[in-house]
């Protein structure tokens, strides 16, 4: 073919190409338009879903992520309704199937990091604790620092940083101290059978009676939980405030100290105490 020819056909393919930008150019601007206004709702709802997830939450990057979130939605809503308009039907299909693919290739990817961010979400709503409260969970007993989307920080009595996965906090039980305004101490003896019972239950009510604490105790309990010759088991346990951080080191630590100190001075021998449940979770 001649150039001449190779022209008429190069012309005639774009006359008919600006034909249809022509015929096409009222939908190119509904479809700009609606980008244009969405971006600025987008916003908007960037802005109010960022102030109530903030009242609800309490927590600045959970807000944020929540906030991105909802924009991205109403960002992709918006650019699927304006190829719609486009009447780029096609487009819009493989738009979602890539969207869906992608979707599913990352969740495999991260499925880790996106089951921690679910739990950390979920638990920044129901919170399950704050920032400053003492909790117990995956067996460590610690003082909660930081609360993130991935992790959660705790420190324990001991001074040691320790850095939970929120997967694991949200699948596992979770006690907070701090949501209960008392507790009770056990403390479990062994004394021996010959002992005056009576007389030893009132030796060890006046000894914590008369402890020095920072706060009172109350409610105090005798239980003899068995025989074992030529020993009689006996659970002693009382009330105490669960407001301070260490109160329940030092009642303990005072009440052994107490306890002891009275039986031996009235000559009653003791075989064992232990003041701990099982599985003592590392502080």
């Amino acid at each position: 073919m001649e150039l001449s020819q190779w022209t008429a056909i190069i012309f005639k393919k774009l006359e008919r190409w600006l034909a249809a930008f022509i015929k096409l150019l009222p939908n190119i601007l509904i479809a700009t338009l609606i980008l244009v206004a969405a971006y600025f709702i987008a916003k908007l709802i960037r802005k109010i879903s960022y102030k109530l997830t903030l009242r609800i939450s309490k927590s600045d990057s959970i807000s944020s992520v929540v906030s991105v979130i909802l924009q991205t939605v109403a960002m992709i809503f918006a650019i699927t309704v304006a190829l719609g308009v486009l009447k780029l039907d096609t487009a819009v299909s493989s738009l979602l199937a890539g969207v869906g693919i992608v979707g599913l290739a990352l969740g495999f990817a991260f499925q880790d990091l996106s089951s921690n961010f679910i739990s950390g979400l979920y638990m920044a709503f129901r919170r399950p604790f704050e920032i400053g409260d003492k909790v117990e969970t995956n067996s460590f007993i610690g003082t909660i620092e930081q609360i993130e989307l991935r992790s959660t920080t705790l420190i324990t009595t001991a001074g040691l940083h320790v850095i939970i996965p929120n997967k694991d906090i949200f699948q596992k039980p979770i006690i907070n101290y701090n949501r209960s305004p008392s507790r009770r101490v056990e403390l479990e003896f062994s004394l021996i059978s010959t002992t005056d019972l009576t007389f030893a239950e009132s030796l060890i009510r006046k000894a914590l009676e008369s402890m020095k604490g920072a706060s009172p105790i109350s409610e105090i309990e005798f239980y003899y939980t068995g025989i074992d010759e030529p020993k009689i088991k006996l659970m002693v346990s009382f009330r105490i405030d669960n407001a301070e951080p260490k109160g329940f080191l030092d009642h303990r630590h005072k009440a052994i100290v107490a306890i002891y100190k009275a039986l031996g001075d009235n000559n009653i021998v003791k075989i064992t105490a232990s003041a701990e449940i099982a599985n003592k979770p590392k502080e």
